[in-house]
């Protein structure tokens, strides 16, 4: 037994050696920047592609929620107290390359170093750049309210061993220049993976690429699939810019990334993106588990609901779900409501926006119908939806809506 205990402690002393010293790039020197200037122009370029501001807002201290307890974002100015004021270059891609903070501490991959790894050395340092030339901020940073043993930051060696794997973007050989250009903002800085691809119980991801649609529990709300083999490339790239096409319209926290980010990128840089999306191969839907009903019992569910969407929603969708144009979004064909009700039933019972852009300024909006319809009601209607004109979705409880009925919009 003793022996036992001596090997898997020398196991766990090596893996966290192994994580606390190995750092792959650690040696990667900063390139001589002939135009500062325009170096400060790409950082902030870069910058909004990578959504910065989205989480660390001014200087810090938004709450991120996870189902391990609440992360507040630290401040990023360029204050010498409180922000990174002291960090040089090296210590930022660091922080990029390899998930550890100045003094070697693991980071938490609520800061998603586990897409940004694949950022180029030039393109982190244009991002330092920019952030330090920025105003400084004191603003003192919060400590995480993380459960235990979670807020133990030292088992995230063991977390970094299983599902970490630090290294640049590598161009694809048999790839032109706008698919690898979309593989890297994608992959990289966009990192879209860390909403719209599945995590298992310990928030591994469970295939790093398939972005094949996932629950975020945290904020009730479900990523749908990018893997858009079936859609137009303009198409997509539209609704990365716009937030609206004429096949669907983002809601939600997507909504927040087309606006605070996606909208600000470049027509090329959108279009790349679509591009490598639609590449991507065709993924199995993950469906939601069906209620069980007696036969009698669901045909009258879904007839109910037929009714109320006839009343309700057809003025908009037509009683085909068709939509109309990019002002009211398809219904039939809806690859979330395959997936997942979630999404729909928070947009019945709180409305919805896309966002504004500069694309489309003046969005057409849902108005909520949580006062009008109870929870039956809503079920019904989403039942209804989420079974017809192709979509592959399930039942939906009145209980389920019931849980939602609470939750913020956003």
């Amino acid at each position: 037994m003793k022996r036992i205990l001596l090997a898997i402690a020398a196991v766990v002393l090596a893996i966290v050696g192994i994580q606390v010293f190995y750092e792959p790039g650690a040696s990667q020197a900063s390139a001589p920047v002939a135009d500062r200037a325009g170096q400060l122009v790409r950082g902030e370029y870069l910058a909004r592609a990578g959504n910065c501001m989205g989480c660390h807002t001014n200087a810090g201290g938004r709450a991120i929620e996870t189902p391990f307890g609440r992360i507040y974002a630290p401040n990023i100015t360029p204050d010498k107290e409180t922000g990174i004021g002291n960090w040089s270059a090296d210590d930022f891609w660091r922080a990029i390359h390899n998930g550890k903070s100045r003094d070697g501490r693991f980071l938490y991959p609520a800061f998603p170093y586990p897409s940004y790894t694949k950022v180029s050395r030039a393109d982190a340092d244009a991002i330092y750049a920019y952030i330090m030339s920025r105003p400084a901020v004191s603003k003192p940073n919060r400590e995480h309210a993380l459960d235990f043993p979670y807020n133990q930051r030292i088992l995230l060696a063991f977390w970094r061993t299983l599902y970490f794997t630090p290294g640049e973007f590598e161009p694809a050989a048999d790839r032109d220049a706008q698919w690898n250009r979309g593989a890297y903002l994608v992959q990289g800085l966009g990192h879209c993976a860390a909403c719209h691809t599945g995590r298992n119980a310990l928030g591994g991801t469970l295939d790093k690429n398939d972005l094949a649609g996932a629950a975020i529990p945290a904020r009730d709300w479900y990523a749908a699939s990018l893997a858009l083999h079936d859609r137009d490339v303009a198409e997509i790239a539209s609704l990365l810019k716009t937030g609206v096409s004429s096949r669907g319209a983002v809601y939600g926290p997507m909504a927040e990334v087309v606006s605070g980010s996606l909208q600000h990128l470049s027509d090329a840089d959108t279009l790349a993106m679509a591009t490598y999306l639609k590449s991507l191969p065709p993924t199995a839907t993950l469906k939601v588990a069906d209620l069980a009903h007696a036969p009698q019992e669901r045909a009258r569910i879904i007839e109910a609901g037929a009714r109320i969407y006839e009343k309700q929603c057809a003025a908009c969708h037509l009683a085909t779900g068709e939509g109309q144009g990019t002002a009211y979004p398809p219904l039939a064909g809806n690859r979330t409501l395959g997936a997942s009700p979630v999404n729909a039933i928070r947009i019945v019972l709180n409305g919805g926006y896309p966002p504004s852009t500069h694309g489309n300024p003046r969005p057409y909006g849902m108005p909520p119908f949580g006062q009008e319809l109870n929870d039956e009601e809503v079920a019904a209607v989403v039942s209804y939806v989420s079974s017809s004109w192709g979509n592959q979705g399930g039942m939906v409880s009145p209980a389920s809506v019931a849980r939602l009925r609470g939750m913020p919009g956003d």
